[in-house]
């Protein structure tokens, strides 16, 4: 079976994104969600790619 990425349906603060990521790669979603505040921090690419990630990742059914 091929892993897919998907919004998190379970473990969302806004979206659903950086935990959709976080289980994808099996990581803690705290980890992505605090690289994606770093990321913003460095200079709002952050904001920019989350708005695209939630438009673009599928809802996890």
């Amino acid at each position: 079976m091929k892993k897919r990425l998907y919004k998190s349906a379970t473990d969302k603060k806004l979206c659903g994104v950086c935990a959709g990521i976080a289980e994808y790669f099996e990581l803690d979603p705290t980890v992505i969600r605090l690289a994606w505040v770093v990321f913003t921090l460095l200079g709002g690419a952050g904001v920019i790619g989350y708005i695209i990630a939630a438009i673009v990742m599928p809802q996890q059914s």
